[in-house]
């Protein structure tokens, strides 16, 4: 998708900060991951941590993906309420969570959960007897993430283990190849996909051998989608910032090569609400509206090209003005910096600068943790008509 379309700045929502989404650009990058998928004969398994939000899944299920990934359990309570038939909880869950999830599948949801050691498949074994259902069981492989998963050579002993397991129903293997998303060199992502490609379809070879042939081989991203989907091993795929994009991903080469598939379409609103100086003005987007653990969001309109915003606390973001950014950073002393340049009368005021009570629209530079900051998307189509979907699926003192 070469264009930007941008958000949606007709519409302004009833208070700020608040996470807009341009429904036309979702429902198009939707559309257009199904039909990757779809021609390569590879199923996909959105993934809802990334969005939250029960009504988006729902969505994604409706254009032909299999089923929604989560990486909590608290995630699979929710999208199991909402009418979600297909789960995958992609994270081994703590011990506590092994009855609730039991108590998904008991409520007739297919539901899976990936474990990287026998003590997890035994507590959810004895769950799902305890709860007389049947869970489906994924064994998480580490291919170079090191966050969880077994090791490679590991794989066999534990799927055994697995398949013997009353109450569980073995389905496959999980490969997410997390450290792999976000490599800005398309040509060492490429290799590296390649690298894992082999290893994993070697442990595939190696289980099917055993007479333990993967129902599922599940695992990829939006990053590695090209790869993924020719692996010829993976047969569903796990992508899930295709839906938004942020500027973590559109700072990345496609890993097609050419432009990307998918557009920007959620975008952070927020209000100016105070404008005293002349390198930035302040807006209501700080910390508790946008994560700082990605690159900061880019600036997509009202304000001037190349402006820049920053955190400057819980509550407060300021926007720097291109023509003046440089003067913050003189001498390394932000206060004695910004109060020159309003003194100098031989620097102007800018007048372009946005004024208290303009909309600022941002990019996220991370989605999935700025979507968990908030509790709804106000979904904007090109008429002008407005929905709020709740983002439902986030953590919550369920007891």
């Amino acid at each position: 998708m070469t264009d930007r379309p941008g958000p949606p700045l007709a519409f302004r929502p009833p208070m700020t900060p608040a996470l807009v989404v341009r429904r036309a650009v979702l429902e198009q990058n939707l559309a257009a991951m199904q039909a990757l998928c779809d021609a390569a004969g590879v199923k996909l398994r959105a993934h809802g941590k990334m969005h939250k939000c029960s009504t988006l899944g729902r969505r994604q299920v409706e254009l032909g993906a299999v089923g929604l990934c989560c990486q909590t359990v608290g995630e699979a309570e929710v999208y199991a309420a909402a009418g979600v038939g297909d789960l995958l909880v992609t994270s081994p869950p703590a011990p506590w969570g092994a009855a609730r999830i039991a108590a998904v599948a008991k409520g007739g949801v297919k539901i899976a959960v990936v474990a990287d050691d026998a003590g997890q498949i035994d507590r959810l074994s004895a769950a799902a007897v305890a709860a007389d259902t049947i869970v489906g069981l994924v064994v998480d492989i580490d291919l170079g993430t090191h966050r969880t998963g077994v090791p490679p050579e590991d794989v066999l002993a534990l799927v055994r283990h697995a398949n013997a397991a009353p109450g569980l129903l073995y389905r496959g293997v999980q490969a997410y190849l997390g450290h792999l998303q976000h490599l800005t060199d398309l040509d060492q992502r490429r290799a590296a996909c390649e690298v894992t490609r082999q290893r994993l379809g070697g442990l595939v070879g190696e289980l099917t051998e055993a007479g333990l042939a993967p129902q599922l081989v599940t695992g990829g991203g939006t990053g590695t989608y090209a790869a993924d989907l020719a692996s010829g091993v993976f047969n569903e795929i796990q992508a899930g910032s295709y839906a938004f994009m942020d500027v973590e991903y559109e700072d990345c080469p496609s890993p097609d090569g050419g432009p990307w598939a998918f557009a920007s379409s959620l975008f952070l609103a927020a209000t100016v609400v105070s404008a005293r100086h002349k390198t930035h003005v302040v807006c209501d987007a700080g910390l508790k509206a946008h994560s700082v653990d990605g690159p900061p969001a880019r600036i997509a309109a009202g304000a001037p090209q190349g402006a820049r915003w920053r955190p400057m606390g819980d509550e407060h973001g300021a926007i720097f003005h291109p023509a003046l950014t440089q003067a913050p950073k003189s001498g390394g002393d932000f206060d004695r910096a910004v109060t020159a340049t309003d003194a100098d009368e031989a620097i102007p005021w800018p007048a372009d600068a946005p004024q208290v009570g303009d909309l600022v629209w941002l990019q996220p530079g991370h989605i999935d943790p700025t979507v968990n900051l908030h509790d709804a998307l106000f979904v904007v189509d090109e008429l002008g008509g407005v929905e709020v979907w709740p983002i439902d699926a986030r953590r919550t003192a369920r007891v």
